[in-house]
């Protein structure tokens, strides 16, 4: 069925869907890759794959999108970025996957968090309760003080401290600026850092391997441009809970790529995550439903 023939927002959704699904595939792959590589030539292959494909696809506008007046931003939210996906990179490479995704989704919270304070953005106790009640369960997951915890655990954490930089970051890129500008600046900076940090560690790729890194970087870059597309269609208080079902789709790589099985904390961690950003999004758009325009 055309996509066309579905409403805005249930195109939206099924686009978010969509690009959810291919991130949590990009990061099985890293996973995988990461079995045999050194984690930074993967971040490597995440770039250069997404580099490829931006200089394919934007080509004809690539001197128009690379004009910006917020140099120093976009290399600030590419630095964001690049140290996301490093750090969560790293944290898959050591954890199950599905613990490593549940942990990263506190960014939705620490980017209202972020925005209440750089932004001066309103912070009500329903925000700050759902700010406490994601870090409360991103704690269950990563368990501090127990025998099963160690400092692998607070990268995914860490990953989404960085995360909502980026995306705090891009809110003042968009009030001037084409998110495609940011997905090139992205792209070429993310390439740059990667290709002098990996000379270091860089092993030749065997022969099938070249595919899966291209194939790597290819699978993030759509995802990316779904997930904007996603935001162009339909507004993105209607689509941006579905990004949970992010946790869904690594748990499902996690037990059939795996072989993971994530304990009870970990599914009740995840579920207090999910719940928190759920709730604080449901009161979030019945408050604007309700606010006279």
């Amino acid at each position: 069925m055309p996509l066309a023939r579905f409403t805005p927002v249930a195109q939206g959704i099924l686009l978010m869907l969509c690009a959810i699904f291919l991130f949590s595939a990009m990061d099985a792959t890293a996973k995988m890759l990461m079995t045999r590589y050194d984690p930074i030539q993967v971040v490597w292959a995440r770039y250069a794959g997404m580099m490829l494909v931006a200089a394919l696809v934007l080509a004809p506008r690539l001197g128009l999108l690379l004009r910006t007046r917020h140099i120093g931003l976009q290399l600030l939210r590419s630095a964001f970025l690049f140290a996301a996906t490093y750090s969560f990179f790293t944290a898959i490479n050591r954890m199950d996957i599905a613990a490593a995704t549940a942990v990263m989704q506190v960014h939705p919270m620490l980017l209202m968090l972020g925005a209440a304070i750089v932004l001066r953005e309103g912070l009500g106790p329903r925000r700050i309760l759902g700010i406490v009640a994601a870090l409360c369960g991103a704690l269950i997951v990563i368990r501090p003080g127990s025998e099963v915890f160690t400092l692998t655990a607070l990268l995914p954490l860490l990953a989404g401290v960085f995360l909502s930089g980026c995306a705090l970051a891009t809110r003042f890129l968009g009030r001037d600026e084409p998110v495609l500008t940011s997905f090139l600046y992205t792209a070429m900076i993310g390439t740059l850092v990667a290709s002098t940090l990996a000379i270091p560690v860089w092993q030749a790729p065997r022969t099938g391997d070249w595919a899966i890194f291209l194939g790597l970087g290819a699978i993030g870059a759509t995802g990316q441009f779904l997930l904007i597309r996603a935001l162009t269609i339909a507004e993105a208080g209607a689509v941006a809970p579905f990004s949970y079902a992010g946790v869904i789709f690594a748990s499902f790589w996690g037990f059939f790529a795996f072989g993971e099985r994530p304990d009870t904390p970990t599914w009740i961690g995840a579920l207090v995550i999910v719940g928190a950003g759920v709730y604080v999004w449901h009161r979030e758009t019945r408050i604007r439903a309700v606010t006279p325009a």
